[in-house]
């Protein structure tokens, strides 16, 4: 038997081998900046295959990689207030799986690329939320995320720039946001469950996939120190936009 037959149909060994590019760029990404993950593998896989099938996919192989973080955030996390945006995820959430889960996948790309450039414009701006709280803010930001998550797995920018423009400890504003991310990816696995998102494709797929996200994460991290993290940022910022303009369902014709 050859890694072809267990393959997913409609996938075939290029199109394996070019999604585990993308995952080692992404994850490399993530490793080192703690960010960008996302916004760099959706908009590129799901020119490459179903939207469908790469969103679950990618939250399978980062709920996996970012489960180890999620006991030491437990422990440093202001739980109260982050139980509060995570009220919002569990609204956003299932929302946006739905419209995942019913829009033609050519619509879903046009979407996902206009999100993710929206998201780098709020990148790049610097935004940060410095403003008093309200719990109703809390929870529309968490429902923000937690919809931009359900449709296309981008739901990062709104929830880092809200936590880290808070009054906050940057250890505690980061246990917040990687413990909001695992109750926020814990719905999606859920949502994706039941609408048939999660399937025995997308985990066959991630099985492929996933160890070479780890090694890109791995990859990255070791970057971390000892190349200038103001430089990668920008590098970041780069293939994101990249990403978006080569993912643009218009240019199938074109790149692909």
């Amino acid at each position: 038997m050859t890694l072809t037959d267990f393959l997913p149909k409609d996938v075939n060994l290029s199109i394996a081998m070019a999604l585990c590019a993308v995952a080692f760029v992404s994850g490399t990404a993530r490793g080192f900046s703690g960010f960008g993950s996302a916004l760099i593998f959706m908009p590129l896989a799901s020119s490459i295959a179903a939207p469908r099938l790469v969103a679950a996919l990618l939250l399978v192989i980062d709920f996996v990689a970012a489960a180890p973080l999620l006991p030491d955030a437990w422990r440093k996390a202001d739980r109260k207030a982050t139980a509060v945006i995570v009220l919002g995820a569990l609204v956003g959430v299932p929302v946006g799986t739905y419209f995942l889960s019913v829009l033609e996948p050519v619509t879903t790309r046009w979407i996902i690329s206009c999100f993710v450039a929206a998201l780098l414009l709020l990148l790049l701006s610097g935004w940060r939320y410095r403003g008093k709280d309200h719990a109703w803010l809390s929870v529309g930001i968490g429902g923000l995320s937690g919809f931009c998550s359900g449709l296309a797995q981008t739901g990062g920018p709104p929830i880092v720039g809200y936590w880290l423009g808070r009054p906050i400890a940057p250890i505690v504003a980061r246990a917040n946001i990687v413990l909001f991310f695992g109750a926020s990816d814990f719905f999606s696995l859920i949502s994706y469950a039941t609408t048939g998102l999660i399937s025995r494709e997308s985990l066959v797929l991630s099985l492929i996939v996933g160890p070479v996200y780890a090694i890109g994460v791995a990859f990255g991290a070791s970057l971390f120190g000892r190349a200038s993290e103001k430089v990668f940022r920008a590098i970041c910022y780069a293939l994101i936009a990249i990403a978006v303009i080569a993912g643009l369902p218009v240019l199938d014709g074109v790149l692909r």
